[in-house]
């Protein structure tokens, strides 16, 4: 066993990634080429004979790592012939056991680099595992992938010895493990050098660039080199400038190079092939991002983003004005004062809203106007007992008003008003055993119990006022549940939307949402410094009401 050069002493036990931050340079990032030669194919089955690396850091060599390994066992005569390697010459060699710690500390935490790379790490795994070391948890980068995205078309196949050749690599490889690790090296070199007109400028980028590079629109992945490696939103344009679709990320150089690689949506396709430009904001935080998406989307409205469509598709449920009001579903609130439930995500849930109320409450269902004249008989859902009939005149002005003071209450107030009566219906159906009717009040239960939550919340956050946070170090202002500022500088003046005390806008329930959640997960590490309101949720929240899991079969 030899070493060369300069080699830094590592923790064996336990060995972890050390480039958390992916977004290392390939100019400051530490590789280490690595090649063996065993006595056959199977990691579990057959022994290393020989391990062969060398490290690299900014195209110089740091040093090398040779030794022939003991298998403990004969050498086939087909692997002898292949690489020259005999039982004589391994005999003296140290076993697995004692040359696997060694070559562990040379490795250390170094990027991990192959031809076919997964067959050594098979190996290298398989053993570690057995001496008692945690699974090695180095990046992986395979030459032979690579070459199979870059130079396919120059080459006739991605051997090592034809990728060689091709590159005129100063070590030919012979099948020893140092050779080929040397050539191998050589071999990553160029492979670098063809990555970068597809903006791989670090490991994140080469990681992923096997998928990346063999994409339609690969040539489109210079436009994501000047992204940052920061929380933001990014903005794929067209070549006329229209925004084609707004997102967010924590990472935005990672996020959006995996349009080419990972993600196989299909619009995801014929987005990249629209796309002229990408742009993007920097952000400080999740909140202030996510809030941007959102502003954006509605400012832009990109036809690739589905948020777009589904905004404008809410509603609300209406307890009209009339003397004898009644629920109905209206696309946009009215300043009449009437109570408001929304908004609401679309008309079926407003609807199973209204059934969910009026199975308990039985308000008039008839849309006609209540006059001076009586109907001659009640309208259906009368006759069937499950609603009033003010036009027939089997209910009076002060009655009724008591059914319309139960929906209030419930609504605004003390939610089990009107859930309680759906839980008793709905037990009752399941013990007679008619449970589609069971399934149907559950439906209608959970609808109505999602949307007092919402609208809790949406009413909880408004309540606000002028709020400053601070939260991981930067200071945080809202107004009426809307940010204000978010730590980046970005310009988050709010729009002309009026807060008052009416039903929330459609455009900015989302926000709010967005806001309630984000103090939801973030409670425990934030400050808050000012409040001019009540920054507060209800106690008692609406149950959920949802069908249990189908259990999994024991194995």
């Amino acid at each position: 066993m030899f070493l060369s050069g300069n080699v830094c002493s590592l923790t064996l036990r336990g060995m972890q990634r050390s480039f958390d931050d992916l977004g290392t340079p390939l100019v400051d990032t530490t590789f280490v080429v690595v090649d063996l030669e065993t006595t056959g194919g199977s990691p579990q089955n057959d022994a290393i004979t020989e391990i062969g690396a060398v490290k690299l850091r900014g195209g110089e060599c740091l040093g090398t790592f040779a030794t022939l390994v003991n298998p403990g066992r004969p050498i086939p005569p087909s692997i002898v012939y292949l690489t020259g390697i005999t039982d004589v010459l391994v005999l003296p060699a140290p076993s697995i056991d004692v040359a696997l710690p060694s070559f562990l500390e040379f490795l250390g935490n170094a990027v991990v680099v192959g031809h076919n790379v997964r067959f050594d790490m098979g190996f290298l795994q398989a053993n570690a595992q057995r001496l008692g070391y945690r699974r090695l948890g180095n990046t992986i980068i395979d030459t032979c992938s690579l070459a199979r995205r870059l130079v396919r078309d120059e080459v006739p196949n991605c051997k090592l010895e034809t990728l060689a050749r091709h590159f005129r690599t100063s070590v030919k490889p012979c099948h020893r493990a140092l050779d080929d690790a040397l050539a191998t090296a050589d071999v990553l070199h160029s492979l670098i050098e063809r990555a970068g007109p597809f903006g791989a400028t670090t490991i994140d980028d080469l990681v992923a660039l096997p998928k990346a590079a063999g994409h339609r629109e690969a040539r489109k992945l210079k436009l994501t080199v000047s992204l940052p490696r920061a929380p933001g939103v990014y903005l794929f344009r067209d070549s006329a400038g229209r925004v084609l679709y707004v997102g967010k990320a924590a990472n935005l150089r990672q996020r959006v190079r995996s349009y080419f690689s990972t993600d196989e949506r299909r619009k995801v396709g014929n987005l990249l092939r629209e796309t002229a430009a990408i742009d993007h904001e920097v952000c400080a935080g999740d909140l202030e991002a996510g809030v941007r998406e959102i502003r954006l989307i509605h400012e832009h409205e990109p036809r690739y983003n589905r948020q777009v469509k589904q905004w404008r598709r809410y509603v609300y449920v209406k307890l009209t004005r009339d003397r004898f009001p009644r629920l109905s579903i209206v696309a946009k609130p009215s300043a009449d004062g009437a109570l408001h439930i929304g908004p609401l995500p679309s008309r079926s849930v407003a609807q199973l809203v209204i059934e969910a109320i009026e199975t308990v409450v039985p308000l008039r269902r008839c849309t006609g106007r209540v006059g001076a004249s009586r109907r001659e008989s009640p309208c259906t859902p009368a006759q069937l007992g499950v609603a009033s009939c003010p036009c027939a005149g089997t209910i009076d002005e002060a009655a009724y008003a008591r059914l319309v003071a139960r929906v209030v209450h419930g609504v605004t107030l003390s939610p089990a008003v009107l859930l309680d009566p759906l839980v008793a219906r709905m037990r009752a159906l399941a013990s007679a055993a008619r449970f589609e009717e069971a399934a149907a009040v559950r439906d209608r239960a959970d609808a109505l119990a999602r949307a007092l939550r919402r609208q809790q919340r949406l009413d909880a956050i408004r309540r606000s006022g002028n709020v400053e946070i601070e939260a991981s170090g930067r200071s945080l202002r809202l107004r009426d549940g809307r940010l204000v500022a978010g730590g980046s500088g970005l310009d988050l003046e709010l729009d002309n939307t009026p807060p008052g005390p009416g039903p929330v806008a459609k455009n900015l329930v989302d926000e709010l949402l967005l806001v309630s959640a984000w103090l939801d997960a973030n409670g425990a590490r934030v400050h808050i410094v000012r409040c001019d309101g009540e920054l507060a949720w209800p106690a008692g929240q609406p149950p959920r009401f949802q069908p249990a899991r189908p259990r999994q079969p024991a194995a």
